[in-house]
């Protein structure tokens, strides 16, 4: 029985559950709802200086298969590109230095290899660990209230923030341990700090048959190419500048109410997956699935800005780009050296990216695109010490809203919804919002999600 499947939201989450839905149901009807003026979602390239960019995620992790898996899914294997370096420094008041090996998302095994990038003081800190009495967690802590407490502050301000900064535009302060970095979380037992990240790391290296392989890759036409690759591999109807509004229950199924107040219009749905942020999913269910509204409501999202630029050719030796944590006072948290990164982009240009803006610290989005264009131009020349620091173009592109953040407690929250998402045939969930940010991560849910409506 032909059965039409209706997905809210047309970012990587959405695509890629209706192109897992057409590979499994292959004369099924599929309407996406986008309520914006173009599909993607956060995936997005724009040409500058002659390439092919991304100014939405820029590389994918490829030691899971889900995101290399999908690309080789709809025929561009051959279009993945693995980085030239991912030697990465952190910048600090006291120069630049390269980003410690063999850490957990910044956080140590040891105390080796921290001399110079921790004072004295926090290197013997760090060693100290193992001496402390055993830990005793009760639960999901903040990742920065348990490392300072057993590691001191250095190693968060120095290590650990520059890098939960990237990935969530959030603060080491307020995320979550358990849901930004389970792995640590799931060796807490072993009694320390250090032997859980030893531990989380070793299992790491075990679990990863191709530990020789790249971390990450990429697509030479941008990850942004990959949402016009799956609307045509899935044949879906994707509908733009279509909100929708509501979801009720009806005798066979779904209404959802959608489109603009001049022409409203209910389309009638088998299976709704909602793929929206957290704050619009809330608003959604809250007819059908009201337990999941109040736990949506407390994923708050961070706003930032991507200023991609294009200098003249020249070189810089910072190897894949710079982290800068806020101990630096710096405008930017991070600078990806895009041409050295990625083989595919050539020499004839500089391509550089930087990223502004984080949880509860966005005051300077407040600038107009030129003044903050201008202003990130200054600081990456100076970081980077450019000879040449004025550029040929330059692109800011603004994610208002764009990163979940994992606070304390974000597990149950997660639970939550899904039960109360589960216990509604042919109702599903999905997105960045819950079980990771990164490509993979979406893709992973996507799956999970069309794995429960069938």
């Amino acid at each position: 029985m032909t059965r039409r499947l209706v997905v809210i939201g047309a970012g990587i989450t959405g695509l890629a559950a209706a192109f897992e839905w057409r590979r499994r149901r292959p004369d099924d009807e599929i309407v996406v709802l986008e309520a914006g003026d173009r599909i993607g979602g956060k995936l997005h390239r724009i040409q500058l200086a002659g390439h092919w960019y991304d100014t939405g995620p820029e590389a994918m992790l490829a030691r899971v298969p889900e995101a290399v898996g999908l690309v080789e899914a709809l025929g561009l294997g051959e279009h993945l590109v693995a980085p030239a370096t991912t030697q990465a420094s952190v910048v600090l008041p006291e120069g630049r230095f390269p980003l410690p090996a063999g850490t957990v998302l910044g956080v140590p095994a040891s105390a080796e290899g921290l001399d110079g990038f921790l004072s004295p003081a926090g290197v013997d800190r760090v060693r100290a660990e193992r001496e402390l009495p055993p830990l005793a967690v009760d639960g999901d802590v903040a990742v920065g209230r348990l490392l300072r407490e057993r590691l001191g502050d250095e190693v968060v301000d120095r290590l650990v923030e520059p890098l939960l900064g990237g990935v969530y535009a959030g603060r080491a302060d307020e995320l979550s341990l358990q849901a930004t970095m389970p792995q640590l979380f799931a060796h807490l037992g072993e009694g320390s700090v250090l032997a859980a990240a030893a531990a989380a790391r070793d299992a790491g290296t075990r679990s990863r048959g191709d530990a020789d392989g790249p971390v990450f890759m990429t697509v030479d036409e941008g990850i942004g190419s990959l949402p016009a690759a799956l609307v045509a591999a899935a044949r879906v109807e994707v509908r733009l500048r279509t909100p929708a509004h509501a979801i009720r229950r009806t005798g066979s199924g779904f209404a959802v109410s959608t489109g603009q107040v001049a022409a409203p219009e209910v389309l009638s749905a088998d299976a709704v997956l909602v793929a929206a942020p957290a704050g619009k999913a809330a608003r959604l269910l809250g007819g059908v699935a009201p337990g999941a509204v109040q736990p949506l409501q407390g994923i708050p999202y961070a706003s930032m800005a991507v200023v991609a630029m294009a200098f003249p050719a020249q070189d810089v030796g910072a190897g894949s780009g710079l982290l800068v944590p806020p101990v630096t006072g710096r405008l930017v948290k991070g600078v990806t050296v895009s041409s050295s990164k990625w083989p595919h982009l050539g020499d004839d240009v500089l391509l550089v990216r930087s990223s502004v803006g984080r949880f509860r610290d966005e005051s300077e989005l407040q600038r107009t695109d030129e003044d903050l264009a201008a202003a990130v131009v200054a600081d990456v020349a100076e970081l980077l010490g450019l000879a040449r620091p004025e550029p040929v173009e330059t692109a800011v592109v603004r994610w208002g809203g764009g990163l979940p953040q994992y606070l304390v407690g974000h597990q149950g929250r997660v639970d939550a919804v899904r039960t109360a998402v589960g216990e509604v045939p042919g109702l599903g969930i999905a997105g960045a919002a819950f079980a990771g940010v990164g490509v993979p991560a979406c893709i992973r849910d996507a799956s999970r999600a069309v794995d429960a409506l069938l």
